[in-house]
């Protein structure tokens, strides 16, 4: 049976409020600021873009951990995850054949669990092949230098 063709519409909204911080709506949630660290000529009221990428890594992740181990029949009890990615500031300078994307991405998951090795790789597999976040990255040539371990 093949698979139904269903697309799921995100939507935000974004509103500057002066140097470089802007306001961001999501849905019915409380809006946040999206900000610069001082070193880069904001005011730190906020997360920065390239951050909430990272954060929504996460996030995605999460959510795939809890969707395909219910598949799976896979238990555990917590996750944790460590991420970090590295920008070249040249790319942002505009300086030609610099991208202004991340170079590359590290991506840390330490997860509670009692099962096997070989569980716990499947899980691994199935979660990054069908993360959004993770296959945005991925498709954009971004390296994912991805590790996963039993806490």
């Amino acid at each position: 049976m093949a698979a139904t063709n269903t697309l799921l519409q995100v939507e935000t909204a974004g509103k500057w409020e002066s140097g470089m911080r802007t306001r961001i709506q999501i849905r019915d949630f409380e809006s946040f600021v999206i900000d610069e660290p001082v070193s880069l000529g904001g005011t730190n009221e906020g997360a920065n873009p390239v951050e909430f990428v990272l954060a929504g890594l996460t996030g995605c992740t999460s959510v795939m951990i809890a969707l395909i181990a219910k598949e799976q029949k896979f238990s555990y009890e917590d996750v944790n995850f460590v991420n970090s990615g590295d920008l070249d500031l040249r790319g942002l300078q505009g300086v030609e054949g610099v991208s202004p994307h991340f170079q590359s991405v590290s991506f840390e998951v330490e997860i509670k669990t009692d099962e096997s090795e070989e569980r716990l790789a499947a899980l691994k597999a199935e979660v990054e092949k069908r993360c959004p976040v993770m296959n945005l990255l991925v498709d954009a040539g971004i390296p994912v230098q991805s590790t996963w371990k039993k806490a």
